[in-house]
């Protein structure tokens, strides 16, 4: 009996080959995640399935670059991460970057909040902070990317990044502080 792991080796082989039944049979393994991905994203559901099919033809198209040195989910992952960014792009987002000799780096990891609430609360906070703060936060506390792969992601500066970081942690830190004093009363 042929593990996971080999069955879906066996449909990206077929998919090298150009074998559509196999492209279908890839595409309906990974496309409800991949929808989730693109919709943290670019937060509308229509838009969300367009990058989504865009992101696995570019996928299919360059299939012969992916050489299992990453699980196909995440190869798949990061084509769909960078055509909703490229989608945002082509909406006009532009990312303010910051003068590097203003600012001093912090390190401030503190990230306790008093309050009981769920990662999906969290997730929905961050999804309605400014695209900034929103693209920046999703790439490093969801997708677990670092400054370096962040700056080059949004063609930004690592302090850029870092700065959107500390801004998007503290105003999520204050609306958790507010979700949780409104839960008081």
């Amino acid at each position: 009996m042929r593990s996971t792991k080999q069955l879906h080796q066996s449909i990206i082989d077929q998919c090298k080959k150009n074998n559509s039944k196999a492209q279908m049979q890839l595409y309906n393994l990974y496309c409800k995640s991949m929808l989730v991905i693109a919709f943290r994203y670019v937060k509308d559901r229509f838009i969300a399935e367009d990058v989504m099919q865009d992101a696995f033809i570019k996928a299919f198209k360059n299939i012969d670059k992916y050489k299992n040195e990453v699980a196909f989910g995440a190869w798949l992952k990061r084509i769909v991460i960078n055509q909703s960014i490229d989608q945002l792009k082509k909406n006009k987002l532009e990312l303010v970057s910051i003068n590097d000799e203003i600012l001093t780096k912090t390190n401030n990891d503190d990230w306790k909040v008093d309050t009981e609430i769920s990662i999906d609360g969290i997730v929905n906070i961050i999804n309605n902070l400014k695209e900034k703060y929103r693209l920046v936060l999703s790439l490093y506390l969801l997708e677990g990317y670092d400054h370096q792969e962040i700056s080059e992601i949004l063609k930004i500066t690592e302090t850029t990044s870092r700065t959107h970081l500390l801004r998007g942690k503290r105003l999520l830190k204050e609306k958790l502080k507010n979700t949780s004093y409104a839960e008081g009363y």
